[in-house]
């Protein structure tokens, strides 16, 4: 087990990185419907415009960043106890 002042760190840094990865998995989605119906997506053409790959690629990194928190989280709480 742990050092019990190791704990006090690593729960706070879990629970900050698993809230982290919740609120990116819980806004971003939504966020990017309202991307993919804007009609600034697409021009008159039908392609996709800069507008509609620059938030593809945020939203891509959300999902990243969100993986990455998870994954750290568990990380920290494996190695705490």
């Amino acid at each position: 087990m742990a050092p019990p002042h190791r704990l006090v760190l690593v729960i706070p840094l879990s629970v900050l990185l698993f809230v982290n990865a919740a609120f990116n998995l819980l806004t971003w989605p939504n966020f990017f419907r309202r991307v993919v119906n804007d009609p600034r997506a697409r021009d008159e053409n039908g392609k996709v415009t800069t507008f509609y790959t620059v938030h593809a690629v945020l939203f891509a990194l959300a999902m990243v960043i969100a993986l990455i928190s998870i994954l750290a989280g568990i990380a920290a709480l494996v190695g705490a106890l």
